[in-house]
């Protein structure tokens, strides 16, 4: 597998990046890849976000350190679901003892969950997703749904709740935060070239793709953006 990130703040956002991006490998089988998008209504949005991607990583880490003593048995569905609920718990330990309120924990998530041997992943969260050149504005309700609002709740009431993707088989997929969607020719001028298509769908490196889109399209982004695209190795195509 090819793993490829970028993270970058929007025009619009001036002190902060409110988004942010997280991937990693659980034991040697199975891998981990999340996006935040911290809510700019908020209060210090980006501080949560960033909070959900290092928890993430806690979590990561405890688990594949447990692969070395005991493999897991867990399905794909457990797993992800285990691995959800532990976040949940861990946030609900921040708000209480840092006494953060709930507009201090406003941001979504959307997860991918990929089984190496078998090719086969889970989505669940809020965001955009592309697989093969086909994109979907994953959303639960048709509206944010921040993880905030929803500390209180029961988890397995809230989880049965949740739309979860099954993916069969790709070759190219990608997750984002929605800000993929806000680029703006913002010094004017006009460009027939779709940037979600460019950054999603044609090979190349997503940072040096962002710097052409700005510098010689005269495109940005006015919202943060947070990208994680992970390819099959023979599908790599060029790297430039």
């Amino acid at each position: 597998m090819h793993i490829d990130s970028t993270l970058q703040i929007g025009a619009y956002h001036l002190q902060n990046c409110e988004d942010y991006l997280f991937h990693d490998n659980i034991g040697t089988n199975r891998l981990l890849c999340a996006v935040m998008d911290g809510c700019t209504m908020g209060t210090d949005s980006y501080f949560i976000a960033t909070m959900v991607g290092k928890l993430l990583r806690k979590i990561v880490k405890e688990r594949h350190y447990l692969e070395f003593i005991q493999p897991s048995r867990l399905s794909l569905s457990e797993q992800l679901k285990h691995i959800i609920q532990q976040l949940f718990q861990e946030l609900k330990l921040l708000k209480n003892q840092l006494q953060l309120e709930q507009r201090e924990m406003l941001t979504t998530i959307i997860v991918f969950l990929l089984d190496h041997n078998a090719g086969t992943g889970l989505i669940v969260g809020d965001g955009v997703v592309s697989i093969d050149g086909e994109v979907t504005i994953f959303e639960q309700d048709n509206r944010p749904d921040y993880l905030g609002y929803h500390l209180q709740e029961d988890f397995e009431t809230w989880y049965t709740k949740q739309a979860i993707m099954n993916v069969a088989s790709f070759k190219d997929l990608s997750i984002s935060t929605d800000g993929i969607s806000s680029f703006m020719a913002l010094e004017g001028g006009e460009t027939d070239l779709d940037p979600i298509a460019y950054l999603l769908f044609d090979s190349g490196v997503l940072e040096k793709k962002l710097k052409y889109l700005e510098h010689q399209v005269g495109l940005r982004p006015t919202d943060d953006v947070a990208i994680i695209r992970v390819r099959h190795a023979n599908d790599e195509g060029s790297p430039g």
